[in-house]
Order: structure tokens, then sequence, then C-alpha cells
């Protein structure tokens, strides 16, 4: 078994490369997200919460708050990180444009900044996190600080 990889597992710092590129499987926003999210979070804005009055909204249709798309790509990332992430440290986000119930999004990140942490087998991993919809548009930009498990460090 020493020379076989589990399968599932994330990938290691040692693992990545400055310009590595991933993107992840799809998945459609339902009406059941946004109202478990809603309710989870108590993000009980009228935007998200009043489907008749929809006149006074600067948006038009079901819109999904910015952090629920972050929480789904959050999901979507992790085979990249499954058994390897060990902490969240930083993000920046910028919402591009809206999403609506009924899109389709999937993640596409680049791994843009790669050091070795100051102690133990792991690195500081910075990626450039796209969630784009299924015209392609992006409508979602954020660039995660991570600390991810190096191989020296793997747990089997």
């Amino acid at each position: 078994m020493s020379n076989s990889r589990f399968l599932g597992g994330g990938l290691h710092f040692d693992e990545l490369r400055l310009g590595d590129r991933f993107y992840t499987a799809g998945r459609t926003i339902t009406e059941a997200d946004l109202n478990s999210y809603v309710n989870l979070t108590w993000f009980t804005e009228e935007l998200f919460t009043n489907v008749i009055q929809t006149h006074a909204n600067a948006m038009s249709g079901r819109v999904v708050p910015g952090s629920m798309l972050f929480a789904m790509a959050e999901g979507l990332l992790k085979p990249l990180l499954d058994r390897t992430g060990l902490a969240f440290l930083h993000t920046e986000i910028d919402v591009k444009a809206p999403t609506r119930v009924g899109d389709t999004i999937h993640v596409e990140l680049e791994v843009i900044q790669l050091r070795p942490a100051k102690t133990g087998a792991r690195g500081l991993v910075r990626t450039r996190n796209n969630i784009v919809n299924q015209n392609g548009v992006v409508v979602l930009v954020y660039t995660p600080l991570r600390l991810v498990r190096g191989l020296e460090n793997k747990v089997i």
C-alpha cells in the first residue's frame, strides 16, 4: 500500500505549482437551496424572501446572496482540499454579477501564490477562484489564502 494513493484525497502543498489551473463540477442552484440558506443564516432580507413585491428591487428574479455563492463554491472545491486543507486564513470577495435560482455555477481556480510555512511540512496557498455561471459569466471572484498539508505530513 505504500506506493498507492488514497482516492478522494486532495492535493498536498508539494504537489501544487504556480499557475496550476483547476475547475469543479457544476451545480444548479435551486429554490430549496436559497430557502435553506436564508433560514439557516437568518439572511431574511426581502430581496431573498419576498417573491411578490419585487418591483422595488434593483435586480429581477430570485437572486441569490453572494455569501451563499461563496459557501457553495467552497463545497464544490472539497475534492481539491479533502484531507489536505488545514486552515482557511483570509479572502477578499468581489461580486461581479447577479446569480439567480436556476443558474448553474462551477469554480475555475488558479494557484497564484505558494509559500512554505515557517514550521512543519505544510505551506500557504493562495488561489484566484472565479465562480462562473452557465453562460460563461464570472459572477464572483475570491482569493483565499489557505494552510495546506505537505506530503511529509500526509494523513493515511
